[in-house]
């Protein structure tokens, strides 16, 4: 089946939501403004249940078909939207830019948001499924663990959901085109911050000091060797350390030094060795330095991992949306990390990237949403719970 008629008739109302989202952006978890505007939505398309505040911040719609589900079937599919902005500064120019200084839809949650508005209004309306249309709405996706906090919440015993679906743009993608892949397909990122105490000194005297920024440089090039040594190079990871701070002054050596990063991995065995190795080679700096150096290594979102049986169902939807051809299942695994992995660690279910054009890309000041891509997402959605809940 191709894009939904119905959908293409009340596309320019979610493109007018999506642009009233875009203007007043919100951050992490203090999106109340967005939340109301999704909320005062589900209850004026005749949603059955609209629940608020789940994981501080988020909200859930819940849509039942016209007939129960089947003997055997599934009762309750699950769909979710992230609604948070970036603290980026806006550099589109569109009608419709962000109002707040600082703040820009640059991810383009507020296309996911009236993506999945626009499939409640449908699904709302013809109820053509049995079961439960389950709506998810999530705060803090952008480094916040929202979708763990709904979940902490309660999110899937409150609404008994069996499947949970997720779907983000992808710029460089063309419209009306799909990919995702099973198995592993977004990197788990883990967080590494180092504090180093040496002891400071005179530029001219080095010999009197113990010098943390020669302890830092040493730690930012051993532990690149963890990647190029250690780690199976058919088995990805990646660290990144972006921060190194020290020193006030060109001619004093500083008592301390400070560096920040990320390290992303693929599988939980090559997550564990390279929690392992950094450690070690913080260790061994320290001794051959003689600074003191504190390491805190914390694990944030894990891989996200496809379902084989969902994955094949989401593009087997995705193909009859947007044709056969248009639907990539060996999209390459990609680095970056996304909370929906917590949702698919709690049940089954399948993530999927939706073509967004030739834009700018990802968390970039003129990255924008295309509005063209709306009837394809939209359409998946409502596809997607009519196939999976048949009466």
């Amino acid at each position: 089946m191709p894009i939904v008629n119905r959908i293409s008739e009340f596309q320019p109302d979610i493109a007018a939501w999506r642009h009233e989202l875009h203007a007043h952006p919100e951050l992490m978890y203090e999106v109340h403004r967005t939340a109301a505007f999704v909320a005062e939505k589900l209850r004026a398309f005749g949603c059955d249940e609209v629940v608020t505040g789940l994981g501080r911040t988020g909200v859930v719609g819940r849509i039942r078909g016209r007939k129960p589900a089947g003997e055997g079937g599934l009762k309750v599919v699950a769909l979710r939207a992230d609604m948070d902005a970036l603290p980026i500064e806006e550099e589109t120019g569109a009608e419709y830019r962000s109002t707040v200084p600082g703040r820009m839809h640059a991810c383009g949650h507020d296309g996911h948001t009236a993506m999945l508005l626009g499939a409640a209004r449908y699904l709302a309306e013809t109820r053509n499924f049995a079961g439960d249309a389950v709506l998810i709405f999530q705060p803090a996706e952008e480094g916040g663990a929202g979708a763990a906090a709904m979940l902490d919440d309660g999110l899937v015993e409150k609404f008994g959901i069996d499947e949970v679906y997720g779907m983000h743009n992808a710029p460089g993608m063309a419209v009306g085109s799909f990919a995702l892949r099973a198995g592993p397909a977004m990197a788990s990122t883990d967080h590494v911050d180092i504090e180093i105490e040496g002891v400071g000194g005179h530029a001219a005297a080095p010999h009197k000091a113990v010098d943390p920024v020669l302890a830092g440089a040493q730690l930012m090039v051993a532990l690149q060797s963890i990647v190029s040594r250690a780690a199976d190079p058919l088995d990805p990871a990646v660290i990144s350390i972006c921060q190194f701070r020290a020193g006030e002054a060109r001619n004093v050596i500083p008592q301390t030094a400070s560096l920040a990063g990320t390290v992303r991995t693929l599988t939980a065995p090559m997550r564990d060795l390279v929690e392992s190795r950094v450690r070690e080679v913080v260790a061994g700096v320290a001794t051959q330095s003689g600074t003191k150096i504190d390491l805190s290594y914390r694990r944030g979102y894990p891989v996200l991992v496809n379902h084989p049986a969902q994955t094949d169902v989401a593009a087997r939807v995705a193909g009859e949306v947007a044709g056969q051809g248009r639907v990539s299942t060996d999209f390459p695994p990609l680095m970056g990390a996304e909370d929906f992995a917590y949702m698919l660690e709690a049940r089954p279910g399948a993530f999927i990237f939706l073509g967004n054009g030739d834009t700018a890309g990802w968390h970039h000041p003129a990255y924008d949403f295309n509005d063209e891509a709306i009837v394809f997402g939209t359409s998946y959605w409502v596809r997607l719970v009519e196939t999976q809940l048949a009466g």
